[in-house]
């Protein structure tokens, strides 16, 4: 029966690498039997992925549908995917999905269940967590970017021996149980049965190298713990909700490890006068109805400060006016428009002067 790779997924059809990866990690963590899953969708799981996830096979599947890689197709030799145990994939798991386009999947899938990946050179380092955190802006400030100091309480890059974990003075000798090569070899009992494969050393980390002297400040692991101030550059035209990554900004991983990131999610302060309409401002005025009539001039807000606007006369209520170029900057030194609405503002209570002077125009027909 044919099977639809993209639903298995639950991603669109036009979906980018990073989507379908984001989604077989986050269906391979939910179906896996290991963590109280169903075998059956974790293997659809996986057919799906191991298929959308290499271009050539996803470009023969998007024209002939699955049934390309079934028996008579590319089911049934080198890099099928059959059933599980003897008939199983037809990877060779010793080497780590090497060679069979999915360099990464060895790695994703020893990330998440515990079995290493097989990509080729050192083993793999842990990495560090991401940061995220809250960062409130004027109005002003997201129209027109800004930069922010950022203070983190973090684990961070040891000053002492700069993350090589050394003790300043020592060196660095060859790992002797990986031999330098930051990967050892061991049987895992899997449901796809007892495979071979390689795992990042325990005892350097997957550098390959370990400090003859380990450094006092951090212990050899080459992270410190302490606060660091960053200044960071918020881009114009940001939302409230929006996120900022900055890379390598998040926590500092052990022993040389890649960092993580910082997120910075926006929060935008409102306005008392101001609103925002995509990359444009909008406002109200409220002037006299005799300014109205008459004509003059009113100060208005604006995001360049107050600005004294020209109203012609007998300008009717709710009138529209294009202040161009007064809005959200954008792109390279663009901006959007700041669009004032004029409404007329009616006197509570009258004089007895005034009573008679409208009485006067009403009797005009004004």
């Amino acid at each position: 029966m044919p099977k639809d790779y993209y639903a298995i997924l639950g991603v669109q059809k036009g979906a980018s690498a990073d989507e379908l990866k984001k989604a077989f990690r986050r269906l391979a963590h939910e179906h896996h039997p290991d963590k109280g899953g169903d075998p059956a969708k974790f293997k659809d799981v996986n057919e799906a992925y191991q298929v959308l996830g290499d271009p050539e096979k996803r470009k023969m599947y998007d024209q002939f549908g699955s049934a390309a890689f079934e028996q008579g197709g590319m089911g049934g030799g080198p890099g099928g995917f059959g059933g599980f145990g003897g008939g199983g994939f037809g990877f060779d798991f010793s080497q780590g999905f090497q060679g069979a386009g999915f360099e990464d999947l060895g790695d994703m899938l020893g990330e998440m269940f515990g079995f290493g990946g097989g990509g080729s050179g050192r083993g793999k380092q842990a990495r560090g967590q991401s940061i995220e955190m809250d960062v409130e802006l004027t109005f002003k400030e997201a129209a027109f970017g800004v930069e922010k100091e950022v203070k983190l309480y973090k684990p961070s890059t040891c000053n002492t021996c700069k993350g090589n974990g050394a003790e300043p003075g020592s060196s660095l000798g060859t790992c002797r149980v990986c031999h330098g090569q930051g990967r050892v070899q061991q049987a895992q009992r899997t449901m796809f049965g007892t495979i071979q494969v390689a795992t990042t050393c325990g005892t350097c980390h997957g550098t390959g190298k370990i400090p003859e002297k380990p450094c006092h400040t951090c212990k050899g692991n080459g992270v410190e713990r302490r606060e660091e101030t960053l200044r960071v550059r918020i881009p114009a035209g940001m939302e409230s909700g929006q996120g900022l990554e900055v890379e390598g900004a998040g926590e500092a991983a052990p022993h040389g490890g890649r960092p993580g990131n910082l997120i910075l999610r926006v929060r935008v302060k409102p306005d008392p006068y101001l609103t925002r309409d995509g990359h444009d401002i909008r406002s109200t005025v409220t002037v006299p109805f005799s300014l109205l009539a008459l004509g003059g001039t009113v100060v208005v807000e604006t995001l360049d400060g107050k600005e004294t606007i020209g109203i012609g006369e007998a300008t009717q209520p709710g009138t529209v006016m294009t202040l161009r170029g007064k809005g959200i900057l954008y792109g390279r030194g663009g901006r959007g428009n700041h669009y004032l609405t004029i409404t007329a503002e009616m006197p509570k209570k009258l004089s007895r002067e005034q009573r008679e002077l409208l009485q006067s125009l009403k009797e005009q027909g004004m």
